[in-house]
């Protein structure tokens, strides 16, 4: 974080007629939420990076989309707008999940998950309480909020970046000629598109990598993953505001664009479904008696997500039981990554959680770690994309976007 305001500082510097740097807010632990504004145009677009604690790319998109403004002052201008970088949303979670960089040359999966920290979702600043939960919502929610408030932006860009995967794009409204853009663009770059990402399984799929949010969509949403109605992203639709959230891969996997038919659905899903759970039986096995560990406070957030990642397992096969599925092999590698990847993340962060306290089990989660990351490297040839790849996506896809919905009057 600290990286990023030295970096957004310098461009002030260097052309204080066009850019302004802010706080917004503060985080729990008290850090400065960063916004960095470039421009004066009457329109206003927001970028929102670090949302995740374990995706940290979005803060590298966003400056370097802000310096590309810098040198091509004219976008601004032909677009008519101000845009606005919140340059972490969660830095005490950035702070938690210090070491861990997606930079050149290429790390290994393992040593990601050796530093990975992902909140529980109460814990997730785009995630607000529903007014039946009875918690105010966090500061950093709050903070984004009040932003949103005030600036009533035409487009809010939130940029992620997850693990292991394929790309794609979610909308909260259709914009012509958007879906279009990005598809060739993740060609351009060739990173492979996740035909039909396991996100939003109520919102509309635009195959391939593209989901749109249903216009006459109800409050109740059946992902048990994290994704709730109540949202940052949801948030300024009074405004008439496009939500955009970019996802981009560190790794990628050329199979979860495969459009060869599955012969047996039923099956496939039976079979990720017993892997996400077999998986996650394993870790309980490993964990024995010492599930319920005392951690040091510090590294009690850990343990949480670990735990509700855990608990959430159940349900999230349910809810892959019980839905319709494209009848495509790449959708069936996006379930089959996810499979891995959920108990992958638990393991990592229980390892994380007892490292002070329980160095035998440390050892024992680091070598389960170890062999699911070699698990799924084996099972879907991985493919590490560059950060200027990574960071292009989400650059090229806002740059896009932004034209089209000015072009439309905003």
């Amino acid at each position: 974080m600290d990286e990023l305001e030295s970096q957004a500082r310098a461009l002030v510097t260097a052309a204080p007629e066009a850019f302004r740097l802010r706080p917004v807010g503060a985080s729990r632990a008290g850090r400065p939420l960063w916004l960095l504004s470039a421009g004066h145009g009457d329109r206003q677009i927001l970028t929102v990076a670090g949302a995740h604690a374990n995706e940290p790319v979005g803060g590298a998109s966003a400056l370097r989309l802000a310096g590309l403004l810098a040198r091509r002052p004219h976008e601004l201008q032909r677009l008519g707008c101000t845009w606005h970088f919140l340059l972490c949303l969660d830095p005490d979670g950035a702070d938690l999940a210090h070491g861990w960089q997606p930079e050149e040359p290429e790390p290994s999966l393992e040593e990601c998950h050796r530093h990975f920290y992902r909140p529980a979702f109460a814990r997730q600043p785009e995630s607000l309480p529903s007014p039946d939960q009875g918690r105010d919502p966090l500061p950093e929610s709050a903070a984004l909020v009040r932003l949103l408030d005030e600036l009533r932006p035409v487009a809010q860009f939130t940029l992620h970046g997850i693990e292991v995967g394929g790309a794609f794009l979610m909308l909260t409204r259709e914009v012509p000629g958007a879906a279009r853009a990005f598809r060739e663009t993740a060609a351009r770059l060739r990173v492979p598109l996740d035909r039909h990402p396991v996100d939003g399984p109520d919102w509309q799929l635009d195959a391939p990598g593209v989901l749109l949010l249903p216009g006459d969509r109800s409050e109740g949403e059946r992902d048990p993953s994290g994704f709730v109605a109540e949202s940052t992203w949801l948030h300024p639709r009074r405004y008439g505001t496009l939500t955009a959230l970019i996802e981009a891969p560190a790794w990628c996997v050329p199979a979860v664009s495969e459009v060869r038919p599955v012969a047996d659905p039923d099956r496939e899903i039976a079979r990720v479904g017993e892997v996400l759970l077999g998986q996650t039986r394993e870790l309980m096995t490993v964990l024995g008696e010492r599930a319920a560990a005392v951690v040091p406070e510090d590294l009690a957030p850990l343990r949480d997500a670990a735990r509700e990642l855990v608990d959430v397992a159940p349900s999230i096969v349910e809810t892959w039981a019980s839905e319709e599925h494209t009848p495509y092999q790449g959708h069936f590698a996006t379930l089959g990554v996810a499979a891995r990847r959920i108990p992958l993340r638990a393991a990592a962060m229980m390892r994380r959680a007892l490292a002070r306290t329980d160095p035998e089990l440390c050892d024992a989660l680091g070598n389960l770690v170890r062999e699911w990351c070699r698990q799924l490297e084996k099972s879907y040839d991985l493919r590490w994309v560059p950060v200027s790849v990574q960071t292009g996506l989400h650059v090229r896809t806002m740059l896009d976007t932004a034209r089209l919905v000015c072009a439309t009057g905003g």
